[in-house]
């Protein structure tokens, strides 16, 4: 089986979880080709980020004048597949409100896509996001390319379903991955309880492997470890001013920011302001290796997130026995409760206080035992072998029945989407149990 997998950015800082699902495919026997439409703006820290960069084919950094290019001389040779694509088109500028610039690029990109895809055999394309890559794979499809799935994280790709086209594209998939119970439910009400058999919640996981525990956190320990880009969505700026009241307290307390971003100005004016140089350190990125290093010498990661799906870091830290102080928000609850943290409402200052206080005050033993409670959920619910294994399932069994592409229906600009739905192969379960 040869599967392309389509992105926007890859590979990037964030994105670990991709490499670590193709891995794991191709440690299955699957053979995966990597596209992308872009290359990352910023330099990759890991050396195995920069093995995959080596391994990406980019459709559109650099590549402008071949893209217009293939796209006139599909017009000639594949005008029906081209007369498909434009009705879903100009559903999908017409949904986003007549932009048409980004969505010409998207057509564009839809050709190099089916073009390069028949090239390398592939069967079935996959994309991470429900956005762009997504639009791209659906055209292709469209033009007589391979079946698409897509796997939706949120919260963004989730707020405005009807500008980004989601239910026509939930509709015209093969399949889609959810990560979480929540995330599932988030797709139906976008794309009507008809297409609920069609989505399937494959967790985003981790190679335990890579994960071996160090030694549990001695009372000494006043280390808390924040891993994430400095933005307002992962609520970072908080933390000064929750450290500052409980400073005087636990005099050992030291959280270390490893990611950047464009809040870290107004992070690093708070922390003069209050004067917590020798409290609050900003790491800058760091490489995977760097992070599992810096969370083992923790006491606990610290996440205080307003948004997000499920975040990969969570499950590392717990993986490595650490408990975890984060909020309550869309699929977090799924993985993290007082079992293995502290959880607490989303932009709650105090909240926040009172997790630091709780963290300092808890004893080493029933640290060690949070840990532990959470490497066992991670080891049922995130396992990246036994979830490759799952999505290779869903690859076979969809891409060998997904329809022909010329049956798609061409669609009018403003009118409603058609909803068209594929059976779930038989065999091929949900996983919806909750750690």
């Amino acid at each position: 089986m040869k599967i392309g997998y389509m992105m926007n950015v890859y590979p990037v800082i964030s994105g670990t979880f991709i490499r670590r699902e193709i891995h794991a495919l191709e440690r299955l026997g699957v053979e995966v080709a990597r596209y992308s439409i872009r290359r990352a703006e910023h330099d990759l820290v890991d050396a195995r980020d920069r093995e995959e960069q080596a391994r990406t084919l980019y459709f559109l950094s650099g590549h402008m004048p071949k893209l217009i290019g293939r796209t006139l001389l599909e017009t000639v040779v594949n005008p029906a597949g081209m007369v498909r694509a434009l009705g879903a088109w100009g559903q999908l500028v017409w949904n986003a409100g007549g932009r048409i610039i980004p969505h010409l690029a998207y057509l564009m990109e839809a050709v190099s896509l089916r073009r390069q895809a028949r090239r390398d055999g592939i069967e079935h394309i996959h994309t991470h996001f429900s956005t762009n890559p997504a639009a791209v794979a659906m055209l292709s499809h469209r033009m007589g390319g391979p079946s698409y799935s897509f796997t939706v994280h949120g919260p963004d790709e989730l707020m405005d379903p009807k500008a980004s086209s989601l239910a026509m594209k939930i509709n015209e998939a093969a399949f889609v991955v959810a990560i979480t119970n929540y995330c599932r439910t988030q797709l139906a009400l976008s794309g009507g309880m008809e297409v609920w058999d069609k989505i399937h919640i494959v967790r985003c996981g981790l190679d335990l492997a890579e994960f071996e525990p160090g030694d549990p956190p001695g009372a000494e320990n006043g280390t808390l470890v924040c891993v994430g880009r400095l933005c307002p969505q992962k609520g970072q700026a908080l933390i000064p001013e929750a450290v500052a009241a409980v400073a005087d307290k636990h005099p050992d307390l030291r959280v270390v920011l490893i990611g950047d971003g464009e809040t870290r100005p107004a992070i690093e004016a708070e922390i003069r302001r209050l004067g917590l140089e020798g409290r609050i350190e900003l790491m800058g990125w760091a490489s995977n290796a760097e992070v599992t290093d810096a969370i083992k010498r923790a006491r606990a990661l610290l996440l205080p997130s307003f948004a997000e799906g499920l975040p990969i870091v969570l499950m590392e830290a717990l993986a490595l026995k650490r408990p975890v102080i984060t909020t309550y928000i869309a699929g977090i609850p799924e993985l993290v409760d007082a079992g293995c943290g502290w959880i607490f409402p989303a932009g709650s200052e105090d909240g926040l206080v009172a997790a630091l206080d709780a963290v300092m005050t808890t004893a080493p033993e029933e640290l060690a035992a949070m840990g532990a409670e959470g490497r066992t959920r991670v080891e049922a619910h995130h396992d990246q072998n036994a979830n490759a294994a799952h999505l290779k399932a869903l690859f076979a069994g969809y891409a060998a029945s997904a329809e022909a592409p010329a049956q798609a229906p061409a669609q009018t600009p403003g009118r409603p989407e058609t909803q068209r739905t594929t059976p779930a192969p038989a065999g091929l379960v949900h996983d919806e149990q909750q750690p």
